[in-house]
């Protein structure tokens, strides 16, 4: 696991990884840890919630020190769905630090949803983590890397798959219909460097990727054009 990697840094982008998949997204998700090994997982957080091929990203709405928290399969652990008689539903679990993810040691979690589908999100999580351990068992998290070259505005190939189903994975989109906002999903050159859900699509090409290539977008800057509206790069030599 590691904290603020999959975020540009105006804080609201979230990045994933050529050949990563979006396949579910919900907002006003709200975060607490239970045990705060660092000052950055104080407090409350309020966000938006990724499942993808490969881990669970949350994007915090809020200007603070946490931007970004992202959770790969095989660095979970625990993770149980609560149906308490008094409250919300929510998920809990453990997830252990990455080597070099901003952070070290393991922390305690709960989501709880504030515009519902709890258990649908719960229920997908598990059934990804437990194909993704089937599909290549992992022992210890591998440490994180900071991906090198540009990232890019992702293709709309990279949102949630036509009918939820990605790799036999059926996402329950009935549920959860929403899409991340245009032009928030970014994409970086290099592939995923963990395991997903069954075999990974090939990554894109650099020079068929569109939008910025050399720099996130500063916080006083605008967003990169939207993958319509950005012109493609030439092919690298």
């Amino acid at each position: 696991m590691s904290v603020n990697t999959a975020n540009t840094p105006d804080g609201r982008g979230v990045l994933i990884y050529n050949g990563e998949m979006i396949l579910l997204y919900t907002k006003e998700v709200v975060l607490h840890f239970a045990n705060e090994p660092d000052q950055v997982f104080k407090g409350k957080k309020v966000g938006s919630l990724y499942l993808t091929s490969h881990r669970v990203i949350f994007v915090n709405h809020n200007n603070e020190a946490l931007r970004s928290f992202s959770m790969p399969f095989h660095c979970m652990r625990a993770v149980k769905l609560e149906q308490p008689v008094f409250g919300a539903n929510y998920l809990k679990g453990v997830t252990l630090a990455q080597p070099g993810g901003n952070w070290s040691g393991e922390v305690t979690w709960k989501l709880s949803f504030n515009k519902g589908g709890c258990i649908d999100f719960g229920q997908a999580l598990l059934k990804a983590a437990d194909m993704a351990q089937r599909f290549r068992p992992y022992d210890a998290p591998p440490a994180y890397a900071p991906p090198a070259g540009a990232f890019y505005c992702a293709p709309p190939a990279y949102y949630i798959p036509p009918g939820g189903n990605y790799n036999g994975f059926q996402a329950p989109t009935n549920v959860f219909p929403d899409q991340p906002p245009a032009g928030n999903v970014f994409m970086y050159e290099a592939p995923p460097p963990y395991t997903g859900i069954g075999p990974d699509r090939p990554p894109m090409p650099a020079g068929s990727l569109s939008g910025t290539a050399t720099a996130p977008p500063a916080p006083e800057q605008t967003a990169p054009p939207s993958y319509e509206q950005a012109t493609v790069l030439p092919q690298k030599a």
